[in-house]
């Protein structure tokens, strides 16, 4: 073979949302410098970057949340130090302080020598992959997002007038099935409610023709369609995939290998799940993941509820639901707007080392008060051969219980902790029918 890349080996390694708001270089752990050497014998390492850079030159955007994501600039070449390679952009904080402070934050990227994924001046910018030249082959990654603020969604572009800058989304419908005799009260409701008149009225002003009558019902906001027994299920956009998947085939000639990342804070169905609510992945997220393999994803890893969730195998390709936080330094970020403040019943006279005391109640409350958010994984998928021979689940411990200038940042688990990381892996994975061995401090799923 004239080229390695020819062989069809590669080690694709994964992690989960990095929320850095402090340095990194001055740490000489040896579960954390063997934790970079992990990244840096890999071929390509991708993570989620949950955090904007900028020095508070715009204004910060209210949103009905008290979480305002802003690190210095000077801490984003440390994800770079660490090994990271590509990062992944499409958030739902991506717009905390405006499109000013995105696309500053892709600047940061750029100068840090950070590929990103997710972010654009204009919805193809947006959906586009990074491309990284490695040992092993060309590697696409591609990224969307489904938990966003409609101000933060990319739009496209005319010849005569620029698209809008923001993030690529993945927008899903919420259907409500219920037993036909229901479906018909919500149908006879709608009619004398005058909905039907608004629909059509709606329609004719657009130029179209009056809908005929369909088999669901739209009601509300909501969608009901008839089933045996009443359920919640979710589904993808179509226009959305079908504009996903337009960047996938392009990605597909140009690259050897594809990986789609996805941010989604959603959850499937609210019964206990092995234990745990909301540990189930939304219908719509599944979908989703099989949609990327189907159209030639290598891999497919998700972040966004700060837990791990399962692991499932599909066509001999890994779907990693959540693999949870990699870096969580949320409580140290150096300055927060009024509304922060204002989200944790703090006034004038509280500065950010109150407002980060505050919102976890000196460790007692919310995040900081479950090891589960402190707790997660880093996968390195292996290939041989053009095809996943197998994927290797290093747990991580992010220093649950530390005070706050310690927790956040991840080292190597070992023992009790690791045992935790992984038997969990192999509860929510169980559902998916994929098998993880623990040997010793790490995890093996073997093809």
């Amino acid at each position: 073979m004239a080229y390695d890349s020819e062989s069809g080996n590669i080690a694709i390694t994964l992690t989960g949302d990095s929320m850095i708001t402090r340095g990194m270089q001055a740490f000489q752990e040896p579960q954390f410098l063997a934790l970079l050497d992990l990244f840096h014998e890999s071929d390509i390492t991708v993570s989620n970057l949950e955090m904007l850079f900028h020095h508070y030159e715009m204004s910060w955007h209210y949103k009905g949340a008290a979480s305002f994501q802003v690190c210095d600039p000077r801490y984003l070449p440390d994800l770079k130090w660490m090994g990271m390679d590509v990062v992944t952009t499409a958030t739902n904080h991506a717009f905390d302080y405006g499109e000013e402070g995105f696309l500053t934050t892709l600047s940061h990227c750029d100068d840090a020598g950070l590929l990103q994924a997710g972010g654009g001046r204009h919805l193809d910018e947006s959906r586009a992959p990074a491309y990284l030249d490695t040992n092993g082959g060309r590697v696409a990654v591609m990224a969307t997002t489904s938990t966003f603020s409609e101000e933060s969604r990319s739009g496209p572009g005319r010849a005569d007038f620029p698209g809008k800058p923001g993030v690529s989304t993945l927008r899903h419908e919420i259907i409500h099935q219920v037993p036909a005799e229901f479906l018909g009260t919500l149908r006879e409701a709608k009619g004398a409610l005058g909905y039907d008149a608004k629909e059509q009225s709606m329609r004719r002003q657009k130029g179209l023709e009056p809908e005929a009558n369909a088999a669901d019902v739209r009601f509300l906001g909501g969608r009901f369609e008839a089933a045996n027994e009443f359920a919640v299920k979710t589904a993808c956009n179509k226009e959305d995939l079908e504009s996903i998947a337009r960047w996938m085939r392009g990605a597909k000639k140009q690259a050897d290998w594809l990986v789609f990342a996805m941010h989604c804070h959603e959850s499937g169905a609210s019964e206990e799940w092995y234990g745990q609510t909301s540990m189930q992945p939304p219908d719509f997220q599944i979908e989703c993941a099989h949609f990327s393999i189907d159209n030639g994803a290598d891999a497919f890893v998700s972040h966004g509820t700060h837990y791990l969730r399962g692991i499932e195998i599909y066509k001999g390709k890994p779907i990693f639901y959540s693999l949870g936080n990699f870096i969580f330094q949320n409580e140290t970020v150096e300055w927060v707007p009024h509304a922060a403040y204002e989200g944790f019943g703090q006034g004038a006279d509280d500065t950010p080392g109150d407002w980060g005391w505050g919102r976890s109640k000196g460790g007692k409350h919310g995040h900081s008060a479950n090891p589960v958010f402190y707790r997660s994984v880093v996968p390195q998928c292996r290939y041989e051969g053009g095809a996943l021979k197998e994927v290797c689940l290093y747990p991580v411990d992010l220093g649950f219980g530390r005070p706050i200038g310690q927790r956040g940042r991840p080292v190597l688990a070992e023992g009790e902790v690791a045992n935790e990381v992984l038997s969990w892996l192999q509860r929510v994975s169980k559902p998916f029918g994929t098998e993880i061995e623990i040997e010793g401090n790490k995890g093996m799923i073997r093809l």
